[in-house]
């Protein structure tokens, strides 16, 4: 068995949006202030920061990733749909067709309904990569983390882009279950 050494990355509840979106929160034309650049290129975090409106349990301090995307999406941890009481689909990031579940989140100027999902763990990896490693687009992967809580993460989706980077990423839950460090660890990708 061959194994590949990759960053491991946590990725914690957050909010991609539309320029729309942006607009009903934070006003017309408004453009997104970067805090720091995320692993894959041209993505980063943004300073601005939005609520998760529920009855019960809202979230405050909800991080918006940059740049803006044709469509919004509220991504959260299997923990964070239990504490809020919904019930939200596991689902690759991106592809909302299918999604139902819509959140409201309250910005400095108005609010707006996003739909919401459990991102599911996936590999980015670049074109290059992808040849080098035989992974195929949309197909799976099988990743270890080693540590003295290890695990083995199987159905792992690869998604390939120009772009891209090598990394995995994991959710917070899936993070906390293996002992990951709060931001980035090292895995083996395993064929």
């Amino acid at each position: 068995m061959k194994k590949i050494k990759i960053p491991v990355e946590v990725s914690a509840r957050h909010v991609h949006l539309s320029q729309k979106d942006l607009d009903k929160l934070f006003g017309k034309n408004y453009q997104l202030h970067k805090i720091k650049d995320l692993s894959q290129p041209g993505e980063f975090a943004a300073r601005e920061e939005v609520e998760l409106v529920k009855p019960k349990n809202s979230i405050t301090g909800l991080r918006i990733l940059g740049p803006a995307r044709n469509e919004s999406q509220i991504e959260l941890s299997m923990t964070d749909a239990i504490r809020l009481g919904i019930d939200v689909p596991v689902v690759i990031s991106g592809k909302l067709e299918q999604v139902k579940s819509y959140l409201e989140i309250k910005g400095p100027k108005g609010k707006t309904k996003v739909k919401a999902i459990i991102a599911e763990r996936h590999i980015h990896c670049s074109p290059l990569e992808a040849k080098k490693y035989g992974l195929k687009n949309g197909g799976q992967a099988t990743v270890e983390v080693l540590g003295m809580r290890g695990l083995i993460f199987k159905n792992i989706i690869v998604r390939i882009g120009a772009d891209f980077k090598l990394s995995c990423h994991i959710d917070t839950d899936e993070a906390n279950a293996c002992g990951l460090g709060r931001v980035c660890g090292v895995g083996y990708l395993i064929q």
